[in-house]
């Protein structure tokens, strides 16, 4: 995955009112931290910040005074009305290391007639090198029947990337639909105290 460039400024103000003007100006505060040096405030352009990061464990290269920095978001808040975002952590990584991410499950085929999937575990956490982060993994249900499952350690992973989620955890569970043979019992259960009830 290619970088993403920022330009970013350094900060100054801090708290909450200078957060808000931050925002007014469709900007966002920042704060770059890792590899044992203090943190840096910086501020990031707002729409360019938001469109970068609608990709996962994007890799973005923070300038800030004409000096890059690469950096991975680990935490990012956003408005829960507007969604827009509040304020981002940004983690500092080198070329070469290796950094824990998550990286979205994404399920494709279809499982055998009659049954449905249950994605128990929504992403996986892997180790990966910094400048080639994955952003998901397939796993394939193609034809699988009611009962069969998929661990964690059975999912093929990108190239470089390590398993850190229990191997053992299940990932995807193929079953039958709930509900239906159990209404047939429940109606016919029901039958004679409705009939005793009603003479």
């Amino acid at each position: 995955m290619a970088e993403i460039k920022l330009a970013a400024e350094a900060r100054t103000e801090f708290g909450k009112g200078a957060a808000r003007r931050i925002r007014r100006d469709n900007k966002i505060p920042a704060v770059l931290y890792g590899h044992g040096g203090d943190p840096v405030h910086v501020t990031l352009p707002g729409h360019e910040s938001m469109l970068a990061l609608r990709q996962t464990n994007v890799l973005l290269n923070i300038d800030v005074d004409g000096k890059g920095q690469l950096a991975v978001a680990k935490d990012v808040q956003r408005d829960p009305v507007r969604n827009t975002i509040e304020h981002i952590d940004l983690q500092v990584v080198r070329a070469g290391e290796k950094i824990t991410v998550d990286i979205a499950v994404n399920i494709v085929g279809e499982s055998a007639p009659g049954t449905i999937h249950l994605v128990e575990e929504q992403t996986l956490s892997v180790e990966a090198e910094a400048t080639h982060l994955p952003e998901s993994v397939e796993v394939s249900i193609e034809g699988l029947e009611s009962g069969a499952q998929i661990h964690a350690e059975d999912v093929a992973l990108p190239a470089g990337s390590v398993l850190l989620t229990d191997p053992k955890a299940v990932v995807v569970l193929v079953t039958e639909p709930r509900g239906e043979a159990g209404d047939d019992d429940a109606a016919s259960a029901e039958s004679p105290a409705e009939a005793s009830s009603e003479s």
